[in-house]
């Protein structure tokens, strides 16, 4: 089987040797030399080097950017952008590099090569599952964020399991998800740790902000609002405080609602497990505006309220198994 090869462009110096360390770890992947800047990716590339290419968002030399963007039109090879997806550090890096991307890697602000080290098993996934994906043909020919599909999932009460169940089951290139989970403000950040750990691809707390990117998934913080806004033909995390919605804050009606307005039938809305009737008459107005829209069946939910409710009023155009919804997900997106 022929080694899927690996071009790694940063100019920091810490992430291009531990990446490479935990790259070099599957016999299937060839780690090239890397680049030191952009520019140099970008002589790489258009001699038909690498399979793959790993881009680091916190370069501090942008100069080159163009000129890689000019060659991936040329010749398109799957992008991965490692990036901290926290606040607003790299994000008018980040946005730049964003198009070119098939897959997103959150990394933490702190202790990034102790993260590559323990997640060495998922980058090798993540890189040999972006040599098999449809790399993008550039920014100019790059489909706007307001064309993609964007994921809203709502629980309650037995949502951790549904969720974990539902979210290990997609794969790393999976449009980007916006997640309520009604649960304390202490516990959320520790929720989105745990699951980002099962998954392959990335889940973080949200922060307002937050670009809506594929391959990683965003959990609203405890107390706070989550809502989907579009902006100059992108998607992002809106995260506000606000009276409670359904006796909920933060609430899967708010975020559902949100999802209608800003993405109409570029959304999927999913409502799983959970008790009383949050997110029913949001699911509703995601259907109205056209989106797919799913709900979680009686037999696998701990509590059937919520979906219940949903398909009560008609808002499920399908209702599935909790082991179902990935893949039920991923056909609503094709």
């Amino acid at each position: 089987m022929k080694r899927v090869r690996v071009l790694i462009v940063d100019d920091s110096g810490l992430l291009r040797p531990a990446l490479a360390e935990a790259l070099a770890t599957d016999p299937q992947i060839e780690v090239m030399p890397g680049a030191c800047d952009l520019a140099a990716a970008a002589r790489l590339i258009r001699k038909g080097a690498p399979d793959v290419v790993v881009l680091h968002a916190a370069m501090r030399r942008m100069d080159g950017l163009a000129r890689l963007q000019e060659a991936m039109a040329r010749r398109p090879v799957p992008a991965i952008v490692c990036a901290t997806l926290a606040g607003i550090g790299a994000e008018s890096t980040l946005k730049a590099m964003e198009s070119l991307a098939v897959k997103v890697v959150a990394l933490p602000r702190s202790g990034v090569e102790r993260f590559l080290r323990k997640s060495f098993s998922r980058l090798c996934r993540v890189v040999k599952a972006a040599a098999g994906a449809e790399p993008r043909p550039g920014l100019d020919a790059a489909r706007p964020a307001g064309a993609r599909r964007v994921v809203l999932m709502g629980a309650s009460t037995g949502g951790p399991e549904a969720l974990g169940v539902a979210l290990t089951a997609l794969p790393a290139e999976s449009p980007g998800l916006l997640i309520v989970q009604h649960m304390p403000e202490p516990f959320t950040e520790a929720f989105a740790r745990h699951l980002d750990g099962q998954c392959a691809i990335a889940v973080k707390e949200a922060r307002n902000g937050d670009p809506v990117l594929p391959g990683c998934a965003l959990l609203a913080p405890g107390n706070r609002h989550l809502r989907l806004k579009a902006s100059a033909g992108r998607y992002y995390a809106e995260v506000r405080g606000g009276p409670p919605v359904c006796r909920h804050r933060p609430s899967v009606d708010v975020l559902f609602r949100s999802g209608a307005r800003s993405a109409g039938g570029n959304a999927v809305g999913v409502l799983l497990t959970g008790m009383g009737k949050d997110g029913a008459r949001g699911l509703l107005e995601l259907k109205q505006a056209g989106a797919a829209t799913i709900a979680q069946d009686e037999s696998t939910s701990a509590a059937f309220g919520m979906p219940h409710a949903a398909i009560q009023l008609g808002a499920a155009l399908q209702v599935h198994p909790i082991e179902g919804i990935a893949a039920a997900i991923l056909e609503a997106c094709r």
